[in-house]
């Protein structure tokens, strides 16, 4: 999929085509929700996700569902379409100089000239302060996990200036959910959540690298480093410690949780999600063509299925 910053009508080169911002969305709204990458959805859930583990673990942890869990659900929904925004308006206009020298990333709102810097950064505090909004709902501890993930935010985009690993950086940003949502329900951090968030950063290294594979060549030339342009020729084999990794600190997450009174039935139930989450990620695995733009771009995007996987067995074991 190939870059053009003279798409028709503004469009994103690697946003699903016919997606519901080029079709149905205002005509001037458009640059705006593509800064926020709305008409690419799947980073929106790669950060949700990991909400929806925290809170549903934290569930099974003291057995003790409240209605206000709906709320945590729906909050972190909201939350994360609109941070996943505010974090990538601030991405891309840092980012701007490197993407516009980058063929897939040209075509976006601020270097092919569809948004302005000023405009840009407006967007970005519009929907930081929404998202805030929705965070002051939440308790107290809750609200200072939320404020401390700034930090992470802020940061990301400039570590593939100073490290070739830049996507664990993303990693502590995209899985700070997990322990947003599980303060947000038992009103402190636990190890279990961290253990969580460990195994989320070990599944960002690893789906991200697969992503960034698509730009390691422009990448090498303006100097933009990455765990792709790292590992090279054997990203398969890094891939395979990062899979390991994520299954082994999820099924630490869910032992810790569910220690000593969970029922019998649902620590297996809760256990089999980590266990089916790395079979997923291993066929992905067998099916790695590091030169296959096409196929990367569809890898990446399967890890939406990858992060529903755990989910599904955690909110099963609430039910048991």
């Amino acid at each position: 999929m190939q870059g053009d910053a003279s798409a028709p009508d503004g469009q994103v080169a690697d946003a699903v085509k016919g997606n519901w911002v080029d079709r149905y969305a205002p005509v001037a709204t458009r640059p705006y929700l593509r800064l926020s990458r709305a008409d690419r959805p799947i980073g929106t859930w790669l950060l949700l996700l990991p909400c929806w583990w925290g809170l549903m673990l934290a569930i099974f942890a003291g057995d003790d569902p409240r209605w206000e869990d709906l709320w945590i659900f729906v909050g972190c929904g909201m939350g994360a379409w609109l941070m996943r925004g505010a974090g990538c308006t601030w991405n891309d206009i840092t980012d701007r100089n490197f993407d516009g020298a980058v063929e897939r990333t040209r075509s976006r709102p601020i270097p092919s000239g569809q948004v302005t810097v000023p405009g840009a950064l407006g967007w970005m505090v519009a929907q930081a302060l929404v998202a805030f909004c929705i965070l002051l709902t939440f308790n107290w501890a809750a609200i200072g996990m939320g404020i401390l993930s700034l930090v992470t935010v802020a940061i990301y985009p400039f570590a593939k200036r100073f490290t070739w690993w830049p996507q664990v950086f993303l990693g502590l940003a995209f899985n700070w959910g997990a322990l947003l949502a599980w303060t947000a329900h038992a009103g402190r951090l636990e190890m279990p959540a961290v253990l969580l968030y460990l195994a989320g950063i070990c599944w960002t290294l690893f789906y991200d690298t697969i992503y960034a594979h698509q730009d390691k060549e422009d990448d090498a030339l303006i100097g933009v480093k990455s765990t792709a342009r790292l590992f090279g020729t054997q990203t398969a084999r890094w891939l395979r410690w990062f899979l390991v990794g994520t299954v082994s600190f999820m099924g630490l997450a869910v032992i810790e949780a569910g220690l000593p009174d969970a029922p019998v039935l649902a620590m297996m139930i809760a256990l089999a999600g980590p266990w089916a989450m790395g079979w997923h990620m291993l066929g992905q695995l067998r099916e790695l063509d590091i030169d296959d733009n096409d196929k990367l771009l569809m890898q990446f995007r399967s890890n939406r299925d990858t992060g529903f996987i755990p989910l599904i067995f955690f909110a099963a074991a609430v039910l048991v």
